[in-house]
This record gives structure tokens, C-alpha cells and sequence, in this order.
């Protein structure tokens, strides 16, 4: 099991979670922050801590952003994914979203 990052961050990407997150497992893309899940411990340290209220222990995602659990999990595997670098301060931000995101309606 993991936590998701949901609807709620894109465009947004306050990073407080980054913050709180001991291993380093949230990745940011241009419009969304991702978290691995593989890497993620399941602490829980980022869910209080998002402002936007996006963060979600797995089985716990609302019924409307269950897309967000296999989103997050396949920005890493997906064709010039990142895969598993061991930790978001290695890569740095990246320049891709998950396709779903990318097209996700401007919010601001």
C-alpha cells in the first residue's frame, strides 16, 4: 500500500509534503507532484500537511479520484518514465506529466 497524490494538486503543487516527506519519495512534475510506490514508506507525514487536501492513503482515495492511485504509480513506469531513482533530490523536477494529468482541464 501507498499514498496518492490526487486531482486536487495539479496546478497548485504547494510542496509541503516534500517537506515532511523522510525519504524523499514525492516527485513533481510540471503540473502535479507524484508519489513513488515503491519508495514510500506509508509514514503518512504528508497528508496533514497538504493545504489542498490531495493526499490519500490508498484505499482511502475518494471513489472520483480512484485514477489518481494507478496515475501515480505508472508517471514512473510509463515510456520515459523515471523508474526508481531512490529519491525526488537526485532527479529534481521533471518535464513530463502522466498523459491524464497533461490533459487534465486548466484549473487556475
Amino acid at each position: 500500500m501507498t499514498y496518492t497524490i490526487a486531482e486536487t494538486c495539479i496546478d497548485v503543487k504547494d510542496k509541503a509534503c516534500v517537506e515532511e516527506c523522510p525519504v524523499d519519495c514525492i516527485y513533481e512534475g510540471p503540473r502535479m507532484l507524484y508519489i513513488h510506490p515503491d519508495e514510500c514508506v506509508d509514514c503518512g507525514a504528508c497528508e496533514p500537511v497538504c493545504p489542498v487536501e490531495a493526499i490519500f492513503y490508498e484505499d482511502d482515495v475518494p471513489d472520483n479520484w480512484k485514477e489518481f492511485t494507478p496515475i501515480n504509480a505508472e508517471w514512473f513506469t510509463m515510456e520515459g518514465g523515471i523508474g526508481s531513482p531512490g529519491g525526488a533530490a537526485k532527479v529534481g523536477p521533471v518535464n513530463f506529466d502522466h498523459p491524464k494529468v497533461a490533459n487534465w482541464p486548466t484549473t487556475t
